[in-house]
């Protein structure tokens, strides 16, 4: 990326600000991340941090706190955050109902959720996976029955992340059946502590507790937390979903490929210890990496700039989600490889240092098991393909 002088000046102000405001707890917490974002402790407290500069929702408009950067800023920013090793944050508020209410919502709706999305007040959880409805998230029959003013919600959700951390949901419910599966669905956005919501954890095969199950028995929600029109939900579904899919992939996988070129250093800093050939193997795997990280990046700029020429997004979303997550899980396996057998010490990694075990060990195989899903969240990467698919045969 060639870099104007405008472009180096908000490069530099933003490495000031991320300087000055990171602090080294706020750093460890982003470099010990092994799942999509931090913990709710330290990733609250560094979208705080953000609010008070005015970052907190950098593409959001600016008449909603949002900022009046360039796609080119935007991606900057982006890269300065991995480089620094800052906490990512969840998307559930700011990068996922927030532009659907800025969009849809209602002046009166965008009054009373957008502020606390933006100062961190309110923390919201995605209410759209089934158990028998993920991929194929048009089945869902969780269930919505207008009340008066209310409608009363029965069934369940799951893979909800983070919702034992969340005071509010947005949530797909059905609300007429009959017609094509996508007709029906409609959006609400409710308080997570209303009477009749049950929150289960689900324990991940790394350990971690990110996921849970929301269970629904004749939940009653306020009818003014429907977003858009009753049975009209699908559209704004598909809107949530282009804006989930739509961030780069190439700064935060430099970031792990920068981790694995050190990680690999300190593995092989004794060559008596270690083979040649086990050397090489691997550090030509990871110019491998490199050379695809390169080749998702060119595919970003490409986007880029047809984003600052006003060109919609089309299939590229799909198309860097698709090679985005393949590539992240292909790195934590480089990972694992070079962490060899200290990998399977299923150690925390706050208790590495004490026990003489490197803590990219701990990271690598804790990275590698959550990273599982990269190629399942956000549509699978078979129904990416679909979707492109039909996306050349329709040229």
């Amino acid at each position: 990326m060639v870099l104007t002088d405008a472009d180096k000046a908000f490069r530099d102000d933003v490495r000031r600000f991320l300087q000055e405001a990171l602090t080294d707890e706020l750093r460890q917490a982003g470099r010990r991340c092994s799942g999509i974002f931090s913990d709710h402790p330290e990733g609250i407290a560094w979208h705080r941090l953000l609010a008070q500069r005015g970052w907190s929702a950098p593409r959001w408009p600016v008449a909603h706190g949002g900022t009046d950067w360039t796609p080119r800023q935007h991606y900057l920013f982006n890269r300065e955050l991995c480089e620094a090793d800052a906490p990512p944050l969840a998307p559930m508020g700011t990068g996922m109902v927030g532009p659907v209410i800025i969009a849809f919502g209602t002046p009166a709706q965008q009054q009373r959720w957008l502020p606390g999305i933006l100062s961190g007040q309110d923390y919201w959880a995605q209410g759209y996976s089934e158990p028998q409805s993920g991929s194929d998230l048009a089945s869902l029959q969780c269930k919505a029955v207008r009340d008066g003013d209310h409608y009363v919600i029965n069934g369940t959700k799951i893979w909800t992340t983070h919702a034992q951390y969340a005071n509010k949901m947005f949530c797909l419910v059905r609300t007429a059946n009959g017609g094509k599966p996508q007709q029906g669905i409609s959006f609400l956005c409710f308080d997570l502590d209303t009477p009749g919501i049950t929150i289960r954890p689900i324990i991940s095969i790394s350990g971690d507790h990110e996921l849970n199950q929301v269970f629904f028995d004749d939940v009653r929600v306020p009818a003014s937390g429907l977003i858009g029109e009753e049975n009209q939900g699908w559209a704004i579904a598909k809107y949530l979903l282009q804006h989930e899919r739509g961030n780069p992939w190439a700064p935060q996988l430099r970031s792990r490929l920068r981790r694995l070129h050190a990680a690999l250093d300190a593995a092989f800093a004794d060559p008596a210890l270690h083979g040649e050939a086990e050397h090489t193997r691997l550090r030509h795997a990871l110019a491998d990496a490199h050379c695809r990280i390169d080749a998702v990046e060119a595919l970003e700029m490409r986007a880029l700039q047809a984003h600052e020429r006003g060109e919609p997004p089309g299939i590229r979303p799909s198309m860097t989600k698709l090679l985005g997550t393949e590539l992240r899980q292909h790195l934590t396996e480089l990972g694992v490889a070079i962490a060899a057998h200290q990998s399977h010490l299923r150690v925390p990694m706050p208790d590495c240092e004490g026990l003489g075990v490197p803590e990219e060990a701990a990271f690598s195989m804790s990275a590698y098991l959550n990273d599982r899903a990269a190629s399942i969240y956000a549509g699978t990467n078979e129904i990416q393909r679909n979707l492109i698919a039909a996306d050349i045969l329709s040229r």
